[in-house]
């Protein structure tokens, strides 16, 4: 038996963005990112999701870092200001995600505790298992609306293709 009244529009959708610390084409994506946060605002929920790469030393402690940034409520911009100096965390290590806590204002004796202790490597691993089983195989990759778009080779377009499935699940 169907049920005849129309469903009513999602108040939120969900963008999952499997993403990478160390990654050039995560820190490109940021421009994308800004947009449909801005578009949107609260009915776009924009969740990191980490899927650090073997080929980065730095990537793994750095998902870790972001956690407990979100722990004390700057997930997004600890994301993005490490984003913003992927090289220099290639070059100089963990030295350098301490460094963005203490630029944030955040407990950067915290962060250097987290990093020791290993309190987020389960939500890094979850994650990083979760990205797997879903064919998320480079960053950035993002899932909206159970569609997986690989944004690894190119951002060319992505924009556009997440606009057009948020609307139709925002019922725009």
């Amino acid at each position: 038996m169907s049920d005849s009244q129309p469903t009513a529009p999602a108040a939120t959708v969900v963008l999952d963005v499997w993403c990478e610390l160390q990654c050039p084409d995560c820190r490109s994506s940021l421009e994308d990112l800004r947009a449909l946060r801005s578009h949107y605002g609260d009915r776009l929920d924009v969740r990191l999701r980490h899927f650090p790469l073997e080929k980065h030393k730095h990537a793994f402690a750095a998902a870790q870092a972001a956690e407990e940034a979100a722990e004390q409520g700057q997930g997004w911009p600890y994301a993005e200001a490490v984003l913003a100096r992927a090289e220099e965390l290639g070059e100089r290590g963990e030295a350098v995600l301490l460094d963005v806590a203490r630029e944030l204002g955040l407990d950067a004796g915290e962060f250097d505790t987290a990093l020791i202790d290993g309190r987020h490597i389960l939500i890094v691993d979850a994650d990083q298992a979760e990205g797997k089983a879903i064919g998320v195989t480079g960053t950035p990759t993002y899932v909206i609306g159970g569609e997986r778009l690989d944004g690894g080779k190119s951002q060319e377009g992505l924009r556009a293709r997440i606009t057009e499935i948020a609307d139709r699940l925002l019922g725009a």
